[in-house]
C-alpha cells in the first residue's frame, strides 16, 4: 500500500487554519453538529485526534474537559497550542500508534474530518478502542460518500485516493463507501449510536446563502456516535 501524508503541512496549513477559523463550511455546519453528537463533557478525559487548528479542543476545554489535542502538522500544532491553551497539545502522525495514551485512560475521542487522510483506519480505529475506557464513546466527522462522489465522479465503489485543491495548496483523501466506514467501525469494537447528515446552521443563510441552500438540499457531512463494546 503507497503511504499518503495526511498531515496539512506548511501553506496547506496555514490556509487550512484560515479557513477553520473563519465562518463558514466548518464554523457553522460541521463543528456544531460535531458538538451536538459530543453532548456534556464536563469532568471527563477527551482526546482531539487530528485536531487541526484547535477550535474544537478549545470549545471542550472551555465545556470542562481536560483535552489532549493530536495533530501530524507542526503548523497547526502551533495553531492549536494558541487557541487552545488549556488543552494538551501533541505533535504525533495518526498512522503510528498512540504510545503516549494508555489503555482505558480516556472517555470519549472526537475526530472531525481526518479518517479519510488515513492509510490505516483499522488500526487507527482499534488504537482508539484501546485508549478508551469501557462504554467510552468516539464521535467522528468525514466527508460525506456522495458528495466526494458526485464531485469526482467514477465508480461510487472505487476507493480510491483523490486530491482537492484548497486555493494554493491541496489535501489527499481515501474515498470511502458508507459500509465501509460503519463496518470498520463495528469491527474495531464499537457499538453505533446515531448517524447525522447535517444540515447547515441558521446563521450560514447570512454568512454564504448558496452554500447554505445547496447543503440545505444535498450532504457534504456525516458525523457518527459510537461507543467501545464492554
Amino acid at each position: 500500500m503507497t503511504e499518503h501524508d495526511n498531515a496539512y503541512h506548511g501553506d496547506a496549513g496555514v490556509i487550512f487554519a484560515a479557513r477553520a477559523a473563519e465562518a463558514g463550511l466548518n464554523s457553522l455546519h460541521e463543528r456544531p453538529a460535531m458538538l451536538r453528537m459530543v453532548g456534556e463533557v464536563a469532568g471527563l478525559k477527551v482526546a482531539d485526534l487530528g485536531c487541526g487548528a484547535g477550535q474544537l479542543a478549545a470549545i471542550l476545554s472551555a465545556a470542562g474537559a481536560q483535552v489532549t489535542g493530536v495533530d501530524g502538522s507542526e503548523v497547526l500544532v502551533d495553531a492549536a497550542t494558541r487557541a487552545a491553551p488549556e488543552a494538551t497539545i501533541v505533535q504525533h502522525d495518526l498512522d503510528l500508534p498512540l504510545e503516549f495514551l494508555a489503555d482505558d485512560s480516556l472517555d470519549g475521542v472526537v475526530c472531525a474530518l481526518v479518517i479519510h487522510h488515513l492509510n490505516d483506519r483499522p488500526r487507527f480505529l482499534a488504537e482508539i478502542r484501546r485508549v478508551l475506557r469501557p462504554g467510552g464513546w468516539i464521535v467522528l466527522s468525514t466527508t460525506h460518500p456522495t458528495a466526494d462522489w458526485g464531485y469526482f465522479g467514477g465508480s461510487y465503489f472505487d476507493e480510491r485516493w483523490v486530491t482537492r485543491s484548497l486555493g494554493e495548496a491541496t489535501m489527499e483523501y481515501q474515498l470511502i463507501t458508507m459500509s465501509t466506514l460503519i463496518n470498520e467501525i463495528i469491527d474495531a469494537g464499537f457499538v453505533l449510536e446515531r448517524m447525522l447528515e447535517p444540515q447547515p446552521d441558521e446563521a450560514m443563510r447570512t454568512v454564504d446563502p448558496e452554500r447554505y441552500e445547496r447543503y440545505r438540499s444535498d450532504p457534504i457531512f456525516v458525523i457518527l456516535r459510537a461507543h467501545a463494546d464492554k
